[in-house]
């Protein structure tokens, strides 16, 4: 029995080494047959542009085109952002962005006169059209519209009430007065235009959130100025009239703010004062 088992135990081994030396072979042949073949090597200069905004600008005849970074192009326009290199993708003018194609020197002096790369780019940047696709168009107006919706909401409130609005119902508002979102402004800059229409052309009543101001000035000017300043207010919360002074708390229009400001500095000579105070609306 012992015999036996030594001679299982040899055989096992000698397959194992045989083994061993087959797969050497293999992977030499193998090998040898891929020195042959030609290699396929990845690129590495090539250049990938994600979340790109392509700004697209048509002059003297020919097409030119900028890659931006998403969001940036509404903010070079609105002076938000300054710097081009936080903007431009690729600090270069393209006939055709998406082949890689670069515009021509020539072409560029052509069109624009010798002015530089920066140069055209700024102009392509403030007269050239964004190329967006129609789901993105739709996705931004939508993001637009709600950030308007937003601002109306945090600006206005319910005349009657004197409280906020939810964003909802601002929305809902909207598309009741038919307003429509511009897609080449900023939200804030919409605001005003977007409040008028909904006070004319929907049922929800809704005006600007009432500022509460302090006025005081000498005695002698309050007698002289009081009407004109309390005809300004939609509600008057206090009017003393003290030896020392005159002193009335008010709730008015935010527009008003500057036509009493003004009327301060040009009648009191520098002793009247506007201060705004917290409202006591909740």
């Amino acid at each position: 029995c012992g015999q036996s088992t030594v001679r299982v135990d040899d055989s096992a081994a000698r397959l194992d080494v045989i083994g061993s030396r087959l797969h050497r072979i293999v992977v030499f042949l193998t090998c040898s047959h891929l020195e042959g073949m030609p290699q396929i090597y990845q690129p590495s200069n090539q250049i990938k542009l994600t979340n790109v905004s392509i700004v697209r600008l048509k002059k003297g005849g020919k097409r030119f085109e900028i890659a931006c970074y998403k969001n940036k192009v509404q903010e070079w326009r609105t002076g938000v952002e300054t710097n081009l290199d936080d903007v431009l993708q690729i600090s270069n003018v393209f006939t055709n962005v998406s082949k890689g194609e670069v515009a021509k020197t020539n072409d560029l002096d052509k069109a624009f006169g010798k002015i530089g790369v920066d140069e055209v780019v700024k102009e392509i940047l403030k007269k050239g059209e964004m190329q967006v696709g129609e789901k993105e168009r739709d996705h931004d107006l939508s993001a637009l519209r709600k950030e308007i919706a937003t601002l109306v909401a945090e600006k206005c409130q319910d005349p009657a009430t004197g409280r906020p609005y939810a964003v909802g119902i601002i929305e809902k508002a909207m598309s009741e007065a038919g307003y429509s979102v511009k897609s080449d402004k900023t939200a804030k800059s919409q605001v005003s235009a977007c409040l008028k229409q909904l006070q004319s052309d929907s049922s929800l009543p809704i005006q600007r959130v009432r500022m509460r101001i302090r006025v005081t000035m000498p005695s002698a000017d309050g007698k002289r100025l009081r009407e004109k300043v309390l005809a300004d207010a939609e509600t008057v919360e206090v009017d003393e009239m003290e030896q020392d002074g005159w002193e009335a708390i008010l709730h008015i229009d935010p527009g008003q703010f500057r036509v009493i400001n003004e009327l301060l500095q040009k009648e009191c000579k520098g002793k009247g004062r506007i201060e705004t105070m917290p409202s006591a609306a909740t």
